[in-house]
């Protein structure tokens, strides 16, 4: 009996150990802990999706094309090995969070800077085993952040992609992100339609910068359309962060995305975190006192139905709000987002907007 008590007394000192130090960035679980959680996953046929915009994921080179000097070890931010590094780190560790230790089947993300950040992120980091993959396409955006996606292939199966460059008539000096279109399988059989997006930011005030947003929503609300005009039914998944709340015009009247509770037509768009707002008030980002809701999954009426092989809902979405990526909000009070910069100042957390995760399930046909 004593024996007994001093193994399991070890088992579980070793397992706290593990996983502090993972979250050191030292360890992942075992590969054949992995594949259990991966089996109970795929057998029970649901899948995680998330959306995360990460904050200024840069690295530490000059682009001369792009307005990315900041971020260089000589700029305002002295952005440098260690601190990307780190950064790449905090994505990981997150994305692991929110899939419970089994990382989601895809990933939308906005704020990256290129091609070479995702790669570091998918074979230099604790992500590495599950052998991601991701699709990317350089935006005009003159920062150079741009939005991308990941995704698992053993989950999800690439049909075809493509890259909406977004110009406005109205303000051709302006150049913001592209709406990014990735049309998959999951599960082998189900089709499934993902718009990723990130609309453009609310500086010089929301009324001035309305029109901007407004365009983009009718933008894509051509490409839904597009889709829809040769599949009815088909399963759509629009997400991001649209800088605008679900009532706000874009999303409410241009882009026609609904706030009710109500499933309806296989064609209409509803808004998942319009519809959470109404039974459960949470934020994705604050500003001194004040959480607002700009990071949103969008839905076709069909996928809430269930009517093409794929099925979710409202229960099925939630904001992540892992403590980490959290602290105390000294004076506004309450919790503020533990950010990778505060100001000017180099803080060393995560990022300034939570992220938000869907699961999307087989229907019975």
């Amino acid at each position: 009996m004593k024996t007994l008590l001093i193994i399991t007394s070890l088992t579980i000192i070793a397992t706290g150990f593990l996983s502090r130090q993972f979250f050191k960035g030292k360890y992942i679980y075992p590969n054949e802990n992995r594949a259990n959680l991966d089996s109970v996953k795929i057998k029970s046929q649901i899948v995680t999706i998330v959306f995360w915009n990460v904050e200024n994921l840069y690295d530490p080179y000059d682009d001369t094309t792009k307005m990315d000097d900041e971020f260089t070890s000589t700029g305002a931010k002295h952005w440098n090995w260690s601190k990307f590094r780190a950064k790449l780190n905090h994505v990981a560790k997150t994305l692991m969070a929110i899939g419970e230790w089994t990382p989601p089947a895809v990933v939308g993300l906005c704020e990256v800077e290129n091609r070479y950040v995702l790669n570091k992120l998918i074979y230099e980091t604790p992500l590495k085993p599950w052998k991601y993959k991701f699709i990317h396409y350089e935006s005009p955006d003159l920062r150079g952040v741009d939005v991308a996606m990941l995704y698992r292939t053993d989950l999800f199966t690439v049909i075809a992609s493509r890259s909406t460059v977004i110009r406005f008539p109205f303000d051709t000096l302006v150049q913001t992100r592209e709406i990014l279109y990735v049309k998959g399988i999951l599960f082998n059989q189900d089709t499934l339609s993902l718009f990723i997006n990130h609309w453009p930011s609310r500086r010089g005030g929301y009324l001035g910068s309305q029109p901007r947003r407004n365009y983009v929503a009718s933008v894509l609300r051509k490409l839904i359309d597009s889709v829809q005009m040769h599949e009815p039914a088909a399963n759509i998944l629009v997400m991001g962060d649209f800088n605008d709340e679900p009532e706000d015009e874009s999303l409410k009247k241009v882009l026609n995305a609904h706030s009710e509770s109500v499933t309806g037509h296989d064609t209409l768009l509803y808004n998942l975190m319009g519809i959470r707002n109404k039974i459960r008030k949470e934020g994705t980002l604050k500003y001194r006192d004040q959480w607002s809701t700009f990071d949103q999954f969008v839905v076709s009426g069909a996928l809430m139905n269930g009517s093409s092989g794929l099925k979710t809902g409202v229960k099925n979405v939630k904001i992540f709000r892992g403590s980490f990526l959290l602290e105390e909000d000294n004076t506004y009070f309450g919790e503020k987002l533990n950010r990778t910069y505060s100001g000017p100042k180099y803080h060393g957390g995560f990022s300034d907007h939570l992220p938000i995760r869907v699961d999307i399930k087989k229907s019975v046909r």
